[in-house]
């Protein structure tokens, strides 16, 4: 029995595995699922130990870190396959078309939470491993796996763990599958990830809110301040004026940007796609290059004063906004941060208080190219799918990846298994039937071309 075979006769087994994997609501953000974020670490450590491995739940002072290992295979190369369970709130829920925790199918369509990010795509490698387990009956690799439970809420407890198990988890490459394919039916390995500087600004005027006809002309106006503010961010060509904030990016060459114009990418598709009729940036770059390789800044939330029905007409006393900033190799989040919180204080008008909380930081990643581990991804990708694979970079990030870097020594490969418009984080998610099943062959002979490689 081939690997491909063993899929396609496991079908409706490994579809419905991954269903009572998905009703798990593992909310690794609301405490009231506290209890569901550890079933579905058990949930994934009993699905290991199915598959062949011994696993582990370990827990920490937030929510539990799987690991598991494979039997030792004398002389062959160390495999982390890294991967989490715990996904995002299903928020706004009226716009779901059913239970965003009881999972369907739709025109070939898996729909429910955490279908692509990530528990769909995890769970292609612990599939992709029991098929290996059953067709050649032993592993090629030295396999460890780590998932853990707080990848939602920027992995706080994660690079303490890995610092704390450092040998037991030393491995010559890291899998990862948190990403997605540039198209349909176009395998991609994804050789470059942004990091990430998170801030909330909060900003104050006076002690309480104001009468406007009393006060107003009078007083500093918070929300005022906040607009100018903001507004100072960017200038006419799409730049970050904070001063210092591309001093460390690493530009693009000539050859990079012919690797990235080789993509299969439409901008009208993207457009409709993202319910746009523009793509605004920075000046000089094509839409692409600055959604992969140029670091950006960007507004995520705003509040403050009356926002409820009718009028009232105050001065509001606090306002506050929340601003993201992507970032590209050499930058780094703890620099980028404080300048922001530099920048924000010297614009703020006269008579407005500012106070700056770093909310998450995360480094950004490469993996060279060359590497033996990248070339037997695309081996493996190229045998499933039957073409040759894209390289690209991603505008998301995953700052455990340049943890496993730093602390483990190890590059990652970085093989998206979904799409990207799977609508991660958003209704109505979704992962292709497709895709997952493609992704449990696509595992299973990566881990082949890493035991050749």
């Amino acid at each position: 029995m081939t690997v491909d075979q063993y899929v396609n006769e496991a079908r409706e087994r490994l579809l419905e595995e991954l269903f009572d994997f998905l009703r798990i609501p593992s909310v690794s953000t609301d405490p009231a699922r506290n209890d569901d974020t550890r079933r579905a670490a058990d949930f994934v450590a009993a699905a290991l130990e199915r598959a062949g491995l011994e696993a582990t739940v370990h827990p920490t002072a937030k929510h539990p870190v799987v690991t598991a290992v494979g039997p030792r295979v004398p002389g062959a190369p160390t495999v982390l396959i890294y991967g989490h369970y715990d996904v995002q709130p299903a928020d706004p829920i009226d716009l779901w078309t059913g239970d965003p925790f009881e999972p369907t199918i739709e025109d070939g369509v898996i729909v429910a939470r955490g279908a692509s990010d990530d528990k769909g795509q995890v769970y292609c490698h612990v599939k992709g491993v029991e098929a290996l387990m059953a067709v050649d009956g032993a592993l090629p690799v030295n396999l460890k796996f780590l998932i853990e439970g707080e990848e939602e809420i920027g992995s706080p407890h994660l690079p303490a763990f890995l610092e704390a198990n450092r040998e037991d988890l030393a491995a010559d490459v890291v899998v990862i599958s948190d990403g997605a394919m540039v198209a349909h039916g176009t395998p991609t390995i994804t050789y470059g990830l942004k990091g990430l500087a998170y801030v909330s600004v909060r900003v104050s005027g006076a002690g309480r809110d104001l009468h406007s006809g009393a006060y107003g002309g009078g007083v500093p106006n918070v929300l005022n301040a906040l607009a100018e503010m903001i507004a100072s961010l960017h200038d006419g060509q799409g730049r970050v004026t904070v001063p210092g904030f591309y001093d460390d990016v690493l530009d693009l060459d000539d050859d990079e940007r012919a690797q990235i114009a080789k993509a299969p990418f439409s901008e009208a598709e993207f457009r409709r796609d993202a319910g746009v009729r523009a793509t605004p940036g920075e000046a000089g770059y094509t839409l692409l290059e600055r959604l992969w390789a140029r670091p950006t800044l960007d507004v995520n939330g705003v509040s403050g004063g009356f926002q409820g029905a009718g009028s009232k007409t105050v001065i509001a006393a606090h306002g506050m906004a929340k601003l993201s900033s992507r970032l590209v190799p050499n930058q780094d989040p703890h620099d980028i941060a404080e300048k922001l919180e530099a920048h924000l204080r010297a614009v703020a008008p006269a008579g407005i208080e500012v106070s700056v909380h770093v909310e998450a930081l995360g480094h950004p990643a490469m993996t060279p190219l060359d590497s033996p581990p990248m070339r037997a991804a695309a081996e493996a990708l190229r045998m499933v799918w039957e073409r040759d694979p894209v390289f690209a970079r991603s505008g998301g990030s995953i700052p455990v990846v340049a943890d496993f870097q730093r602390i483990l020594g190890a590059d990652p490969v970085m093989v998206g298994l979904g799409l990207e418009n799977d609508r991660i984080h958003s209704p109505n998610e979704k992962f292709d039937v497709v895709n997952y099943l493609n992704g449990v062959r696509v595992s299973a002979e990566l881990l082949r071309s890493l035991a050749r490689a």
